[in-house]
C-alpha cells in the first residue's frame, strides 16, 4: 500500500483529496492543525494526526508518527495547508508577512527537508506542491498569500533540479478558483492585521474588498470543486512520469499563457481590471 502525507486536511482540497484517495487504496496521514478536525477524520476511518506549520514540533512528530506507522517509509508528501491576509502590501505589517510565510512556506521547506532522507534512502517519491494561479500572476490585494506561492514556486524549481537524479519526483500543483473556505478564513487575519480605516485606500476596501470578503455572492466565475485538484494529485501521483507542474481551472491556463505573450505592462493593465 503507497502512503502519503497530505497537510491542511480539515476541509476543501486537502479532505477531498485525502477521502479520495483513501478510497483509491493509498494509506493517507490526513494532517490537520487542531486536534478536533484530526478526530472528526479519524471518526470517518483516515488516519489522523496534528501537523501546524506554525508549530515545528509538530511537523517533526508527525513525521516520526508515518514512519512509525509505516516502518520507515512515505512514498508521497502533499503540501496543501496555507492561508490568505486581503490588504494591499503597504497597509501590511512586516509581523504579518513574517507569520504568513511561516506557514505558507517556511513550514513546507521544514516538513520537506525531513521527508528528503526518508526518499532518498528508499529511493523513490513524490513531494508535490500546492502553489496557485497565484504562484506566477500578482492581484493587487492579495500581495501576502502571492509573496508565499512566488517563494513557493521559486523553490520547488530548484529543488526539483537538484533532486533530479535522486528518483524523488517533485511537483507543482497550480488551482485557479477552487470552492474552499480561504475566503472565510482570510477575515480572521485581515482583522488582525490590516488597520484599514487609516490605510489611503479607505474608500477602496470600503468599496470592493470588504463586500466581497464579508457578503457572499455564490461562486466565483469558473470556480470549480475540490475534486478538480484531486484529479490533477492523482496524475501527479500515480504518472510514470509526471509533469513538473499541473495547471486547474480556465484562469489558470488562460493566464499562464498570457504571461508568456504578452509584455509586462500590458499584462499588468488586464491584471487591474480583475
Amino acid at each position: 500500500m503507497k502512503s502519503i502525507l497530505i497537510t491542511g486536511c480539515s476541509s476543501g482540497i486537502g479532505y477531498d483529496c485525502a477521502k479520495t484517495l483513501n478510497k483509491r487504496g493509498w494509506r493517507v496521514f490526513a494532517t490537520c492543525r487542531k486536534e478536533e478536525d484530526c478526530m472528526r477524520l479519524r471518526a470517518e476511518g483516515l488516519e489522523s494526526f496534528i501537523i501546524d506549520y506554525q508549530d515545528e514540533e509538530t511537523i517533526r512528530t508527525g513525521i516520526e508518527q508515518c514512519l512509525s506507522l509505516t516502518g520507515g517509509t512515505l512514498d508521497a508528501v502533499f503540501n496543501n495547508g496555507a492561508y490568505a491576509i486581503p490588504g494591499a502590501l503597504e497597509d501590511l505589517p512586516t509581523d504579518g508577512l513574517k507569520e504568513i510565510f511561516q506557514t505558507n512556506f517556511f513550514g513546507y521547506h521544514e516538513l520537506i527537508k525531513l521527508t528528503i532522507p526518508i526518499m532518498r534512502k528508499q529511493g523513490y517519491g513524490r513531494i508535490i506542491n500546492c502553489s496557485s494561479i497565484l504562484g506566477f500572476i500578482a492581484l493587487q490585494f492579495r500581495g501576502a498569500y502571492t509573496s508565499t506561492k512566488f517563494a513557493l514556486e521559486g523553490f520547488s524549481d530548484t529543488l526539483r533540479v537538484e533532486l533530479r537524479d535522486s528518483g524523488i519526483k517533485v511537483i507543482l500543483i497550480q488551482p485557479g478558483p477552487i470552492t474552499s473556505k480561504i475566503r472565510e478564513n482570510s477575515v480572521f487575519h485581515f482583522e488582525k492585521w490590516i488597520n484599514w480605516r487609516k490605510s489611503e485606500r479607505a474608500t477602496q476596501y470600503e468599496n470592493e474588498l470588504i463586500p466581497r470578503m464579508y457578503l457572499s455572492n455564490g461562486p466565483d466565475k469558473f470556480e470549480l470543486p475540490p475534486s478538480a485538484v484531486t484529479k490533477k494529485l492523482i496524475m501527479a501521483l500515480e504518472s510514470r512520469t509526471p509533469k513538473p507542474r499541473y495547471l486547474i481551472t480556465t484562469p489558470t491556463y488562460s493566464m499562464y499563457f498570457l504571461k508568456k505573450l504578452l509584455p509586462t505592462k500590458y499584462l499588468d493593465w488586464i491584471i487591474s481590471k480583475i
